[in-house]
């Protein structure tokens, strides 16, 4: 839909004007299977690294958070650096990254826009929490003393930018996505943004524990040598 001399596009709201805006030219499987296939490959391959490169044994659950990191720093330094950079010209480009954008705009067009909001919290996750998420990978295979902070800072981060990013669409009133579209909304919309607070959360209370475990540990050995001196 378009304004008398707009062009046509697919996003809502459907009186948008989008001059600038070029379909794109591969279709919607095409790139939904080569953001996926780069993400399972970082998977497998982390999978097999972690269980070789870390200077102590990693349980199953801790490879499979590292998994988790590298992805996010693939996503946030790569896909969402890629926003942060071009998002002026992403209606009229037809590179890989750009037409991504531009399908997964057809569930929140806030991204062909220059939405204000996420222009902002788009360019802090990719110089933030892209590059923290490569240091707590090396940070665990390291077993360097910071993991388990820096996983806390990171996931902390991700749930507040993931409610923030909820919390101002809803209270614009939905309005930039078609409501209940299965693949647009309840796909694009909501799953793959509700999972940055699930996995975020549950590595939340992990940090926590191990944090409270550590400190424990340390008030009992203060309290055991003051008892000695005394």
């Amino acid at each position: 839909m378009t304004t008398n001399t707009g062009p046509l596009h697919p996003y809502w709201p459907r009186h948008l004007r989008l001059d600038d805006f070029v379909p794109n030219d591969r279709p919607t499987w095409h790139i939904l299977v080569g953001l996926f296939s780069v993400t399972g490959v970082l998977v497998m391959t982390t999978w097999l690294l972690s269980g070789r490169a870390s200077v102590v044994p990693l349980g199953t659950w801790r490879r499979l958070s590292l998994c988790w990191f590298v992805v996010c720093a693939f996503i946030h330094m790569v896909i969402e650096g890629w926003f942060s950079f071009y998002h002026e010209v992403l209606l009229g480009d037809q590179s890989f990254l750009s037409q991504l954008w531009k399908e997964y705009a057809k569930g929140d067009s806030r991204y062909i826009i220059n939405d204000n909001f996420t222009i902002c919290m788009e360019t802090i996750t990719a110089c933030l929490w892209g590059p923290l998420s490569l240091w707590v990978v090396i940070a665990f295979l390291r077993h360097q003393p910071l993991r388990f902070v820096l996983q806390l800072v990171i996931s902390v981060g991700q749930i507040y930018g993931d409610v923030l990013y909820f919390l101002t669409e809803h209270r614009d009133g939905f309005q930039h996505g078609e409501v209940g579209h299965p693949l647009y909304f309840w796909f694009y919309f909501i799953f793959m943004n509700f999972i940055w607070l699930v996995v975020p959360g549950i590595l939340v209370i992990d940090s926590v524990k191990q944090l409270t475990h550590a400190q424990n540990m340390l008030d009992t050995k203060v309290t055991k040598a003051k008892s000695k001196r005394n």
